[in-house]
């Protein structure tokens, strides 16, 4: 299963020392991926703020990715860059890189999963209604997700409204994992980790 932690420090009371105490956390707890997404900031204060996160879990085998912003990335060393489905292209991307570079994809339908080819995963959603985007009208749910799976040769993870409670159909809708933000917000991030892998994997287990 692979975890993804999508950022978001204006949840915490102090968003900077939250938002560092938590990618320590998530660090702990093993989370596969770090998904920066604080697009409030401007290049110079994003760039600072992710070459800490990327300090941070130096050494362990937590990857950190930026949301939307290739430059930031590159100029952060981050481990690579997670490409909104208005981006620049996949192979684009890939071409101002260096090698080994991880690149992703939000998709929402399967038009955007067929145009996302090359990339090394990608984030389906919104598959549940969620309290970060309460308007979604166009929610994929479990049969959305599945058709996108299906359709797609690199491994999605599903975000959105993704609960405990959810990782069962999520799961046995074919996902290879999670991304989530509200999920992994509060002090039992690493608990929630290893109930999410126990659960996830519980479903995918021979019977």
């Amino acid at each position: 299963m692979i975890v993804c932690l999508v950022t978001d420090r204006r949840r915490f009371a102090d968003p900077v020392r939250g938002l560092r105490d938590q990618v320590r956390r998530a660090v702990d707890a093993g989370i596969d991926l770090i998904q920066v997404r604080e697009r409030d900031l401007e290049a110079a204060p994003l760039a600072d703020l992710v070459g800490e996160v990327v300090a941070i879990t130096r050494g362990s085998t937590t990857r950190v990715v930026v949301n939307d912003r290739l430059d930031v990335a590159i100029a952060a060393a981050a481990d690579g860059v997670h490409l909104r489905h208005d981006s620049v292209g996949v192979a684009d991307a890939r071409r101002l890189a260096a090698k080994g570079f991880v690149v992703g994809r939000s998709v929402h339908d399967l038009v955007e999963t067929r145009t996302a080819a090359g990339a090394d995963y990608l984030i389906a959603g919104t598959v549940f209604k969620t309290t970060s985007k309460p308007d979604a009208v166009a929610l994929l749910g479990t049969e959305g997700l599945r058709r996108i799976v299906a359709a797609s040769t690199a491994p999605v993870l599903a975000i959105g409204g993704v609960t405990l409670d959810r990782l069962d159909a999520v799961s046995a809708a074919g996902a290879a994992g999670i991304a989530a933000i509200g999920l992994f917000a509060d002090g039992r991030l690493a608990e929630r980790v290893r109930e999410a892998r126990r659960r996830f994997d519980t479903v995918r287990s021979p019977s």
